[in-house]
This record gives structure tokens, sequence and C-alpha cells, in this order.
């Protein structure tokens, strides 16, 4: 699911790149690996455990934004009969994080891969997260490979899992597939790329499920002011998306047919949240008729147009009661859904950057081998939500940090000009405490003034932008 996205470009030494910095060392950030479990990391990324089954015959390749080198996932399409075969590989974490040991403990204190503008704390040392465990090119490496077989309209019809050597021929990011998609130029591993994403697209539509198109926010910053933009995302991204959906559910269904496992799991949106939504869509005048479900206003959404790219960060919003449920020997939970997908769902697909993924993976395995989990895996099972809250807690407030920070700095030279803003929520007990929504920039800060008028059309004075104490403060003008 999406994260609110900023990319800082710019010169090393800008003031927005040392406030990040200091950000980073007030929040406690462990940017550094301690010394031993650097020690472990190299030695396993020289002696890990290799599977038995060999599928380096298979043309896989990765498709990652151009920058990344932390591979997580590789992918073969081919077509079976009428429909479609998916292998898509998914790096062997377990292959070199031995149980008990300083690197798995290290990995359960960090739980995810952090993202800040300028950089990201990563889950793994960077011998394993971005070298030995990474699918690069050319290298053959150890992976959790699936199988799945889909019917002519992206329906699932069989699965299999198992572990197998594979190597990836070519590192391809999401640009240069769409340009090779457009021109019909792409071999057809890559243009089933489309094909298939489209019929994923088209059954999620029919279930009733979400993939929010948000637009990342590139800030550069040059001559001492920063300057805003947003990259809306390619066709080719969703489709790539579409793959590691497909893998998440199939996880799912794997493990609640066997009785244990751990979901992704999210309740239906509140009414109260789902209203201020609305109230935020009036004021970027996004026009959301009342007869008009949430999820059928996203699917007419162009995160190409400023406010609608402003009204889909928003959206995000809805996706914040996500959690983690574990259930075992058969005794299913309440909840087995994810709202926005619509169906049971399971992450999987990125284990060098998220914790629980090498569990998932683990009882998949053991699912399809008709074999108990591991001991490790059942001994660890219970206490992996509340470690993943954790995590997604500090990722959360690095995220909260970071955007009042940048937004700051976009408005460090405008303290006292006017602007145009919608009120869109107070705070509880306090109706003189309050969040505006700016028309432009797209900008949601506190607001402070008597009697806000809630859901209704406020002029706005800028009084206070701080990048130093990322905080912005408006008042009614």
């Amino acid at each position: 699911m999406p994260r609110r996205r900023i990319r800082l470009t710019g010169a090393p030494e800008a003031p927005l790149r040392a406030a990040l910095a200091a950000l980073r060392a007030e929040l406690g950030i462990p940017e550094e690996f301690p010394p031993e479990v650097l020690e472990e990391a190299g030695r396993s990324a020289k002696n890990p455990v290799l599977p038995p089954h060999d599928a380096t015959e298979l043309p896989f390749f990765t498709l990652d934004p151009a920058s990344s080198t932390d591979l997580d996932q590789a992918m073969h399409l081919s077509r079976q009969g009428t429909g479609y075969r998916v292998r898509y590989a998914v790096a062997d974490v377990a292959a070199f994080v031995a149980p008990g040991g300083g690197l798995d403990a290290e990995t359960h204190r960090r739980v995810n891969t952090l993202y800040f503008p300028d950089e990201r704390v990563p889950l793994h040392p960077t011998v394993l997260g971005e070298g030995a465990a990474s699918l690069l090119p050319d290298r053959t490496r150890p992976a959790v490979l699936w199988t799945v077989d889909l019917d002519a309209e992206g329906r699932t019809v069989a699965v299999d899992v198992r572990r197998a050597l594979v190597r990836s021929r070519a590192r391809l990011d999401h640009a240069g597939v769409q340009r090779q998609i457009d021109g019909g130029t792409a071999e057809e591993p890559v243009a089933l790329l489309k094909e298939i994403g489209r019929a994923r697209q088209r059954l999620e539509t029919e279930r009733g499920g979400i993939s929010l198109d948000v637009p990342e926010q590139e800030i550069t910053e040059r001559d001492h002011a920063c300057l805003p933009a947003y990259r809306a995302p390619l066709p080719a991204e969703g489709w790539n998306a579409q793959l590691s959906l497909l893998a998440g559910m199939a996880a799912a269904d794997l493990m609640l047919a066997t009785g244990t496992g751990i979901l992704r799991t999210l309740p239906a949106a509140p009414d109260g949240a789902v209203a201020r939504l609305r109230r935020t869509a009036t004021a970027l005048r996004v026009d959301w008729p009342h007869h008009v479900s949430y999820a059928a206003l996203l699917r007419t959404l162009d995160p190409r147009e400023p406010r609608h790219a402003a009204f889909l960060q928003e959206c995000t919003t809805l996706l914040r009661g996500a959690g983690y449920t574990v259930f075992r020997d058969g005794d299913l939970p309440p909840i087995t859904t994810h709202a926005a997908v619509a169906a049971p769902y399971a992450h999987c697909t990125a284990p060098l950057r998220r914790l629980v993924d090498r569990y998932t993976s683990e009882l998949c395995l053991a699912a399809v081998a008709g074999e108990p989990p591991p001991a490790w895996v059942r001994t660890a099972l219970d206490a992996l939500p509340a470690r993943m809250a954790e995590g997604a807690h500090r990722a959360a407030t690095v995220e909260r940090e970071c955007v009042d920070l940048v937004e700051a700095a976009l408005l460090e030279d405008r303290v006292g000009d006017v602007f145009e803003g919608f009120v869109v929520d107070l705070a509880d007990r306090h109706p003189d405490i309050g969040t505006v929504q700016l028309e432009s920039p797209a900008v949601a800060g506190r607001v402070e003034g008597d009697r806000l008028p809630l859901g209704e059309r406020l002029r706005v004075r800028l009084t206070q932008a701080d990048p130093g104490t990322s905080k912005i403060l408006f008042t009614p003008a």
C-alpha cells in the first residue's frame, strides 16, 4: 500500500538535507549496523543455504525504480494455454539470516526499511540487501519461487511455491518498460505485463478493490529555495503492483487453507474518516457526488492533475487502520480481508525491506509441502503483529515529520501571505484548533482561531513556517 512519497534532489550541502539528517538523529534512527552484525552478514553472504531446485534456465527480469538496488522480486511471464503463467521469484532472506543470531535480532529491532526524502535506512546490511540476497542481473540467487497459473480473465487456477535458484537476465525500470510496451518493441515476457496487469485490474474493480495511484512529490532545493513537483505513476507501475498483489493474495489463501498464518488486514474505513475525506475533496474542488463510492471515484482521478494528486495523497489516510492478524491451528480470525484489496491478503514480496515477509514465505512453503511450519516461525508468530506495529508506528512518525519539515521548507519564505483554504478537520474538544487544506500549494497545516468553520472555505494567513521545528501554522485572515 502506498505511502506519502517525497524525494529530494539538489546539492548534498543543501539546508533541507541538513534538517533531515538532524531529524534522523532526533528520532534515534539506527543508520549504522553494529560491527558484529556486519561481520555475520558478511559471512552469510558468502555461504547462503542453497536450494536443490534449479530454475536458472528461466530468463527472469526485475522491474523497479531506476535507482533501486535492493531487488526483492524478479518475474517471468508466459502464455499457458488460453491463460497465463506468472513466475514470481522473491528474495530468499532466510537463506542468509539464521534464526536466533545477531543479524536476526537486528532485523527484529529495525522491522522495516525507513524512507526519508534524501535517503533510506535499510532493514538489512548492504552486503545482503543490495548484494548477495538482492536479485541482481547475471547473478545466481536463492529465491522463493511462486508459480501462479491464470485463466484467460486473469483468475487464479493453480499455485505452487518452492525454493529455487534463479538468475535474472535484465534489470528493467518502469520508464523503460513503458516505452517498450507503448512502442511495440517489448518481447513477450515483458509485453505480457500489460495484458496480465490490466486483466488483474479489471478483477480488482469487479471485487471492489482499490489501488491508489499516489504520485511521488519531488522537491528540488536550488539557490536556497524549494521547488515542488509531482510525478504521476506510470501504467507499468500499476501493472507491476498487480503481480505483487497476486502473490500476496495467493499467500493468504494458502495460509487460510492450512489454518496457520499471518495476514495483512484492514477493516472498512469509519464514516468519520470518509466524511473528512469528502471535505478535503471539496477543498480541492474534486467532484465527488454522494451516489459515487470511494472506489469508483478513485478510478476517475488523474494523478497528473495537481488537485487530484493532492487528493490522492490524502486518500492514504483511509489505509492507516491496517494491521497484521495471526491465526493458528485452524482458529481463523473474525476479519481475514484487507478492505482496499477486497480479499484476503498477506505481505510476502518484499523480504529485503519488511520483516514479516520472511515469515510469510516460510508459512507458504510449509503449506504447499504439507509440512508444519518451522519451529522458529511458530515461536515468533504471536509476537510479530506487535513488532510490525512498532515498525509501522516508527515509519509513520518518519513520514509525518518529513512531510511537516518539507512543507515548512516550501512555505518558509511566505510567512505573512494569505491563502485560500478549506477547514477539513477540527481537534477533538478543541473547536479553535483544526486542519486547513490550501488550494495552492497543496499543503495541509494546523490552523488556530475562534469558531473555525468545519467543512467551509476560509482565508488564512501563514504565521509560522520553520523547517527547524518542522511546523507550519495558520490563523484566519
